[in-house]
């Protein structure tokens, strides 16, 4: 696991299959972000067989296939899409590519599941939900830092237990590490990314949904900022947003690309949550000059104060649960509905944000 580059930061879990071998075969389509990697190593740890990869880049197919010997480099991502043997195309492209990829994929009768930030425009949105409508298929999401991080998981199972009651407000810092000259050209150009805001910030906002149990939010305040990243003018290298959900909670978030060098791992993502009984809060990465290890959970309740460092004890279950709501068209893993909301309401937020310098 690279723990220094978040854009190649692929978590690797124990094997919990659901499904047999032969059951269910997903393909790969789009190798722009190394996200990739994660969603394919989720879904083959959940019992999901990886039978196929399309990109037009054949470097890329050519590192993805020595990874993945298994999976048979397509001619086309037609060859794919009209393959009746699978069932979901996992996708990573250039984030505006992301949204009409999707709707391709829905046309062929297939379940799509790309990498967060899954629009950057409306429009994008506006199409993807007409084609679900149309077609019944998935539009799922990788919101890794909540569906690949065992501590964010850990904090939504104590929540549901009622641990620290009505859950109130929630905080998040999603900070990452720049690393500018490993990234691809499209990461510095504002209409091929979306704002950062739209980018990671779509991270931040699917976590205050699902932790409050909100199913709408209206933006408040948000803003965006080039502050040390001139050199790249079309980069947003700070935003921050404040949000109220349609059940009273509120919402206050920040994400950047300032990680300092000296930080043992690409960034110190946080999350505190709040609630009437008692709070919550994550230190999923690592915990800074104590434990390079991250997935620690701090429980503050009228029980007491309690550490809890999960790592390799959780798991990750959304996988498992994706691929039987593909089989059996439920909704365990993660409502359509939410997200697509999550993605609104990010899409929203950088659409008003105000620019600072």
């Amino acid at each position: 696991m690279q723990k220094n580059d978040g854009m190649n930061y692929a978590p690797q879990g124990k094997p919990n299959p659901v499904v047999k071998p032969g059951e269910f075969a997903f393909a790969a389509i789009g190798l722009d972000h190394g996200h990739i990697f994660g969603m394919c190593n989720g879904l083959m740890e959940a019992g999901a067989d990886l039978v196929a990869v399309y990109d037009p880049d054949p470097v890329k197919v050519e590192a993805f296939v020595k990874r993945y010997p298994q999976a048979k480099a397509a001619a086309s991502e037609e060859e794919i899409l009209l393959d009746p043997s699978i069932r979901l195309v996992a996708a990573a492209a250039v984030p505006s590519e992301r949204g009409a990829l999707g709707v391709r994929v829905m046309s062929a009768g297939k379940d799509y599941f790309t990498d967060k930030t899954p629009f950057t425009a409306l429009s994008q949105l506006e199409a993807a939900r007409a084609k679900c409508e149309e077609t019944g298929r998935k539009y799922m999401v990788y919101f890794s830092e909540r569906l690949h991080v065992e501590s964010a998981v850990f904090a939504g199972e104590l929540i549901q237990k009622g641990a620290i009651g009505r859950v109130v407000h929630v905080m998040g810092w999603g900070p990452h590490r720049l690393n500018a000259p490993t990234r691809p050209q499209w990461f510095f150009e504002r209409e091929k990314y979306g704002g950062i805001l739209c980018d990671i910030g779509s991270h931040q906002i699917e976590q205050f949904l699902y932790y409050t149990g909100a199913k709408d939010a209206t933006v408040v305040s948000s803003r965006v900022a080039n502050y040390h990243n001139k050199p790249y003018p079309e980069l947003e290298d700070f935003g921050d947003a404040t949000l109220t959900g349609d059940n009273g909670a509120t919402f206050y978030f920040r994400v950047d690309w300032l990680t300092p060098d000296g930080l043992g791992t690409w960034g110190d993502g946080r999350t505190l949550i709040v609630g009437t009984d008692g709070y919550i809060e994550l230190r999923k990465y690592i915990d800074i000059a104590r434990d390079k290890q991250g997935d620690h959970v701090y429980l503050v309740n009228k029980e007491g104060e309690r550490h809890f460092s999960v790592h390799g004890e959780v798991g990750y279950p959304f996988f498992g649960q994706l691929i039987l709501d593909c089989i059996h068209r439920t909704e365990n893993a993660m409502t359509q509905e939410h997200a697509f909301k999550a993605a609104e309401l990010c899409l929203k937020a950088q659409q008003q944000a105000v620019r600072v310098e």
